[in-house]
Protein backbone atom coordinates (compact mmCIF):
# COMPACT_ATOMS: atom_id res chain seq x y z
CA UNK A 1 0.00 0.00 0.00
CA UNK A 2 2.67 2.78 0.79
CA UNK A 3 4.34 1.88 -2.41
CA UNK A 4 1.25 2.26 -4.31
CA UNK A 5 1.03 5.90 -2.46
CA UNK A 6 4.28 6.64 -3.37
CA UNK A 7 3.49 6.02 -6.80
CA UNK A 8 0.64 7.65 -6.80
CA UNK A 9 2.35 11.06 -5.26
CA UNK A 10 4.96 10.75 -8.46
CA UNK A 11 2.33 10.81 -11.07
CA UNK A 12 0.46 13.81 -8.99
CA UNK A 13 4.00 15.35 -9.65
CA UNK A 14 4.03 14.19 -13.31
CA UNK A 15 0.71 15.80 -14.18
CA UNK A 16 1.49 19.09 -12.33
CA UNK A 17 4.68 19.51 -15.14
CA UNK A 18 2.28 18.79 -17.70
CA UNK A 19 0.05 21.51 -16.36
CA UNK A 20 2.91 24.21 -15.92
CA UNK A 21 4.14 23.53 -19.62
CA UNK A 22 0.51 24.41 -20.73
CA UNK A 23 1.09 28.22 -21.40
CA UNK A 24 4.32 28.37 -23.22
CA UNK A 25 2.95 25.69 -25.52
CA UNK A 26 -0.08 27.57 -26.52
CA UNK A 27 1.38 30.33 -26.97
CA UNK A 28 3.77 29.11 -28.90
CA UNK A 29 1.01 27.41 -30.92
CA UNK A 30 -0.79 30.38 -31.48
CA UNK A 31 2.30 32.50 -32.94
CA UNK A 32 2.86 30.02 -35.06
CA UNK A 33 -0.95 29.67 -36.60
CA UNK A 34 -0.84 33.93 -37.07
CA UNK A 35 2.20 33.67 -38.41
CA UNK A 36 1.02 30.89 -41.22
CA UNK A 37 -1.85 32.73 -41.77
CA UNK A 38 0.44 35.78 -42.60
CA UNK A 39 2.90 34.17 -44.93
CA UNK A 40 0.60 31.04 -46.63
CA UNK A 41 2.58 28.58 -48.31
CA UNK A 42 5.83 30.53 -48.03
CA UNK A 43 6.88 29.06 -44.93
CA UNK A 44 6.37 25.57 -46.47
CA UNK A 45 9.79 25.74 -48.10
CA UNK A 46 11.47 25.29 -44.92
CA UNK A 47 13.46 22.58 -44.40
CA UNK A 48 11.54 20.87 -41.21
CA UNK A 49 8.34 21.59 -43.39
CA UNK A 50 9.88 19.83 -46.40
CA UNK A 51 8.67 16.61 -47.19
CA UNK A 52 11.17 13.80 -48.33
CA UNK A 53 11.51 10.87 -50.36
CA UNK A 54 11.65 8.44 -46.90
CA UNK A 55 14.88 5.95 -47.45
CA UNK A 56 15.38 6.08 -44.01
CA UNK A 57 14.00 6.45 -41.13
CA UNK A 58 14.79 7.12 -37.52
CA UNK A 59 13.03 5.55 -34.47
CA UNK A 60 12.82 7.75 -30.98
CA UNK A 61 11.98 5.14 -28.58
CA UNK A 62 10.71 5.88 -24.85
CA UNK A 63 10.78 3.03 -22.28
CA UNK A 64 11.87 3.48 -18.16
CA UNK A 65 14.97 2.65 -16.61
CA UNK A 66 13.26 0.07 -14.12
CA UNK A 67 11.15 -2.93 -14.12
CA UNK A 68 8.00 -3.61 -11.60
CA UNK A 69 6.13 -1.76 -13.38
CA UNK A 70 3.87 -4.79 -15.45
CA UNK A 71 3.89 -4.48 -19.43
CA UNK A 72 4.97 -1.11 -19.80
CA UNK A 73 8.33 -1.49 -21.25
CA UNK A 74 7.82 -5.24 -22.75
CA UNK A 75 4.55 -3.38 -24.61
CA UNK A 76 6.76 -0.50 -25.50
CA UNK A 77 9.93 -2.83 -26.72
CA UNK A 78 7.20 -5.05 -28.97
CA UNK A 79 5.67 -2.23 -30.66
CA UNK A 80 9.25 -0.56 -31.46
CA UNK A 81 10.68 -3.49 -33.01
CA UNK A 82 7.31 -4.73 -35.10
CA UNK A 83 7.67 -1.01 -36.42
CA UNK A 84 11.64 -1.78 -37.49
CA UNK A 85 10.28 -4.66 -38.97
CA UNK A 86 7.24 -3.54 -40.81
CA UNK A 87 9.82 -0.66 -42.11
CA UNK A 88 12.58 -3.16 -43.30
CA UNK A 89 9.90 -5.32 -45.38
CA UNK A 90 9.09 -1.64 -47.20
CA UNK A 91 12.98 -1.49 -47.86
CA UNK A 92 13.34 1.50 -45.57
CA UNK A 93 16.47 1.45 -43.49
CA UNK A 94 15.92 1.99 -39.70
CA UNK A 95 18.16 3.22 -37.11
CA UNK A 96 17.20 4.21 -32.94
CA UNK A 97 17.12 7.02 -30.72
CA UNK A 98 16.77 5.25 -27.82
CA UNK A 99 15.37 6.59 -24.07
CA UNK A 100 15.12 4.35 -21.11
CA UNK A 101 17.75 1.83 -19.89
CA UNK A 102 15.24 -1.07 -20.62
CA UNK A 103 15.10 -0.15 -24.01
CA UNK A 104 19.17 0.19 -24.47
CA UNK A 105 19.43 -2.97 -22.70
CA UNK A 106 16.76 -5.10 -24.61
CA UNK A 107 18.42 -3.52 -27.99
CA UNK A 108 21.71 -3.48 -27.57
CA UNK A 109 21.75 -7.08 -26.77
CA UNK A 110 20.32 -7.71 -30.43
CA UNK A 111 22.39 -5.46 -32.26
CA UNK A 112 19.88 -3.18 -33.32
CA UNK A 113 21.73 -0.09 -35.14
CA UNK A 114 21.61 2.77 -32.26
CA UNK A 115 22.56 5.98 -33.07
CA UNK A 116 22.37 7.58 -29.61
CA UNK A 117 20.84 6.61 -26.19
CA UNK A 118 19.55 8.62 -23.24
CA UNK A 119 18.53 7.94 -19.73
CA UNK A 120 14.79 8.37 -19.16
CA UNK A 121 14.70 9.59 -15.26
CA UNK A 122 11.96 10.37 -13.24
CA UNK A 123 11.74 13.72 -13.54
CA UNK A 124 11.82 15.15 -17.33
CA UNK A 125 13.10 18.62 -17.88
CA UNK A 126 13.36 21.04 -20.52
CA UNK A 127 17.09 20.43 -20.70
CA UNK A 128 17.19 16.65 -20.95
CA UNK A 129 14.09 17.51 -23.72
CA UNK A 130 16.60 19.83 -25.44
CA UNK A 131 19.22 17.54 -25.60
CA UNK A 132 17.29 14.73 -27.63
CA UNK A 133 15.44 17.17 -29.83
CA UNK A 134 19.59 19.06 -30.75
CA UNK A 135 20.29 15.44 -31.83
CA UNK A 136 17.53 14.27 -33.74
CA UNK A 137 17.50 17.79 -35.75
CA UNK A 138 21.08 17.46 -36.28
CA UNK A 139 20.84 13.87 -37.78
CA UNK A 140 17.54 15.18 -40.20
CA UNK A 141 18.97 18.08 -40.79
CA UNK A 142 22.08 16.96 -42.16
CA UNK A 143 20.58 14.40 -44.22
CA UNK A 144 21.36 11.56 -42.13
CA UNK A 145 17.60 10.34 -42.10
CA UNK A 146 14.36 11.48 -44.25
CA UNK A 147 11.87 10.92 -41.03
CA UNK A 148 11.79 10.72 -37.23
CA UNK A 149 8.95 8.86 -35.84
CA UNK A 150 8.05 9.27 -32.21
CA UNK A 151 7.43 5.77 -29.93
CA UNK A 152 6.04 6.53 -26.27
CA UNK A 153 3.55 4.99 -24.43
CA UNK A 154 0.13 7.63 -23.62
CA UNK A 155 -1.14 7.73 -20.45
CA UNK A 156 -4.91 6.68 -20.70
CA UNK A 157 -5.58 5.52 -17.03
CA UNK A 158 -4.15 4.47 -14.25
CA UNK A 159 -4.94 0.60 -15.52
CA UNK A 160 -4.37 1.31 -18.77
CA UNK A 161 -1.54 2.90 -21.51
CA UNK A 162 -1.35 2.48 -25.35
CA UNK A 163 1.89 2.25 -27.17
CA UNK A 164 1.69 4.91 -29.50
CA UNK A 165 3.58 6.01 -32.63
CA UNK A 166 3.56 9.82 -34.34
CA UNK A 167 5.60 11.63 -37.02
CA UNK A 168 8.00 14.15 -35.00
CA UNK A 169 10.33 15.69 -38.54
CA UNK A 170 8.79 16.35 -41.14
CA UNK A 171 6.59 18.56 -39.34
CA UNK A 172 3.16 19.11 -41.19
CA UNK A 173 2.10 23.19 -40.50
CA UNK A 174 -1.49 22.18 -40.80
CA UNK A 175 -1.22 19.66 -37.36
CA UNK A 176 1.02 22.15 -35.13
CA UNK A 177 -1.51 25.07 -35.59
CA UNK A 178 -4.60 22.59 -35.47
CA UNK A 179 -3.30 20.48 -32.87
CA UNK A 180 -5.72 19.74 -29.83
CA UNK A 181 -4.01 18.63 -26.49
CA UNK A 182 -5.33 16.49 -23.97
CA UNK A 183 -4.17 17.08 -20.40
CA UNK A 184 -4.36 14.13 -17.53
CA UNK A 185 -5.43 14.95 -13.68
CA UNK A 186 -5.34 12.42 -10.69
CA UNK A 187 -8.31 12.31 -8.58
CA UNK A 188 -9.45 10.34 -6.21
CA UNK A 189 -13.83 8.26 -5.68
CA UNK A 190 -14.75 6.55 -3.08
CA UNK A 191 -11.54 6.50 -1.80
CA UNK A 192 -10.16 4.91 -4.86
CA UNK A 193 -7.66 6.80 -7.35
CA UNK A 194 -8.87 7.67 -10.87
CA UNK A 195 -7.96 9.88 -13.88
CA UNK A 196 -9.69 12.45 -15.43
CA UNK A 197 -9.02 13.48 -19.39
CA UNK A 198 -9.65 16.77 -21.03
CA UNK A 199 -9.14 17.74 -24.70
CA UNK A 200 -8.35 21.49 -25.52
CA UNK A 201 -8.70 22.98 -28.29
CA UNK A 202 -6.25 24.42 -30.01
CA UNK A 203 -4.91 27.80 -29.05
CA UNK A 204 -6.48 30.57 -31.64
CA UNK A 205 -4.10 31.58 -34.14
CA UNK A 206 -2.44 35.05 -32.73
CA UNK A 207 -3.64 38.28 -35.16
CA UNK A 208 -0.72 40.32 -36.61
CA UNK A 209 -1.96 43.35 -38.58
CA UNK A 210 -1.09 43.69 -42.06
CA UNK A 211 1.05 46.75 -41.36
CA UNK A 212 3.01 44.90 -38.70
CA UNK A 213 6.98 45.04 -39.08
CA UNK A 214 8.84 42.62 -37.89
CA UNK A 215 12.42 43.23 -36.90
CA UNK A 216 13.26 39.81 -38.42
CA UNK A 217 11.75 37.50 -41.66
CA UNK A 218 8.64 36.03 -40.21
CA UNK A 219 9.68 32.78 -42.30
CA UNK A 220 12.94 33.22 -39.83
CA UNK A 221 10.86 32.97 -37.24
CA UNK A 222 8.97 30.50 -38.15
CA UNK A 223 12.06 28.59 -38.18
CA UNK A 224 13.28 29.74 -35.19
CA UNK A 225 9.87 28.28 -33.58
CA UNK A 226 9.65 24.71 -35.06
CA UNK A 227 13.04 23.94 -32.82
CA UNK A 228 11.12 25.06 -29.61
CA UNK A 229 8.01 22.90 -30.68
CA UNK A 230 9.96 20.06 -31.13
CA UNK A 231 11.63 20.89 -27.37
CA UNK A 232 7.98 20.81 -26.15
CA UNK A 233 6.42 17.85 -27.71
CA UNK A 234 9.57 16.07 -26.83
CA UNK A 235 9.22 17.40 -23.29
CA UNK A 236 5.41 16.72 -22.81
CA UNK A 237 5.67 13.05 -23.91
CA UNK A 238 8.54 12.24 -21.53
CA UNK A 239 6.30 13.31 -19.18
CA UNK A 240 3.51 11.32 -20.05
CA UNK A 241 5.62 7.95 -20.74
CA UNK A 242 6.99 8.84 -17.22
CA UNK A 243 3.16 9.41 -15.80
CA UNK A 244 2.38 5.83 -17.68
CA UNK A 245 5.28 3.86 -16.24
CA UNK A 246 4.20 5.29 -12.96
CA UNK A 247 0.66 4.38 -12.86
CA UNK A 248 1.83 0.82 -14.13
CA UNK A 249 4.04 0.44 -11.26
CA UNK A 250 1.58 1.78 -9.06
CA UNK A 251 -0.88 -0.90 -10.32
CA UNK A 252 1.93 -3.94 -9.69
CA UNK A 253 2.10 -2.48 -6.38
CA UNK A 254 -1.43 -2.95 -5.91
CA UNK A 255 -1.02 -6.17 -7.04
CA UNK A 256 1.28 -7.20 -5.03
CA UNK A 257 -0.41 -6.15 -2.15
CA UNK A 258 -4.04 -7.82 -2.95
CA UNK A 259 -1.65 -11.00 -3.87
CA UNK A 260 -0.04 -10.96 -0.65
CA UNK A 261 -3.22 -10.53 1.62
CA UNK A 262 -4.80 -13.42 -0.84
CA UNK A 263 -1.87 -15.67 0.02
CA UNK A 264 -1.94 -14.89 3.70
CA UNK A 265 -5.71 -15.63 3.95
CA UNK A 266 -5.33 -18.71 2.40
CA UNK A 267 -2.34 -19.78 4.53
CA UNK A 268 -4.47 -18.86 7.72
CA UNK A 269 -7.48 -21.21 6.35
CA UNK A 270 -5.00 -23.84 5.69
CA UNK A 271 -3.39 -23.48 9.53
CA UNK A 272 -6.57 -22.95 11.09
CA UNK A 273 -7.82 -26.34 9.39
CA UNK A 274 -5.01 -28.70 10.53
CA UNK A 275 -5.13 -27.03 13.93
CA UNK A 276 -8.72 -28.12 13.92
CA UNK A 277 -7.62 -31.51 13.06
CA UNK A 278 -4.90 -31.88 15.23
CA UNK A 279 -7.41 -30.80 18.15
CA UNK A 280 -10.25 -32.85 17.08
CA UNK A 281 -7.67 -36.06 16.60
CA UNK A 282 -6.35 -34.92 20.50
CA UNK A 283 -10.67 -35.27 21.12
CA UNK A 284 -11.08 -38.37 19.53
CA UNK A 285 -8.13 -39.99 21.64
CA UNK A 286 -9.17 -38.78 24.77
CA UNK A 287 -12.48 -39.81 24.22
CA UNK A 288 -11.43 -43.56 22.99
CA UNK A 289 -9.37 -44.11 26.02
CA UNK A 290 -12.25 -42.70 28.43
CA UNK A 291 -13.82 -45.36 26.88
CA UNK A 292 -11.37 -48.14 27.13
CA UNK A 293 -11.06 -47.27 30.94
CA UNK A 294 -14.97 -47.28 31.39
CA UNK A 295 -14.93 -50.44 29.22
Amino acid sequence: MAMKLVAAAKVRRAQDSVLATRPFSETLQSVFGGLLERLGTEVMELPLLTQRDVKKVTLVVMTGDRGLCGSYNSGMIKKAESRYKELEKQGIAAEFVLIGKKGISYFQRRKYPISKTFEMGQKPTAKQALEISEEILTTFLAGETDAVELLYTKFVNLISSQPSVRTLIPFSASEISQEHDEVFQLTSKSGKFDVERKELDAAAPQEFPNDMIFEQDPVQIVNSILPLYLNGQILRTLQESVASELAARMQSMQSASDNAGALQKRLSIEYNRARQAAVTAEILEIVAGANAISG
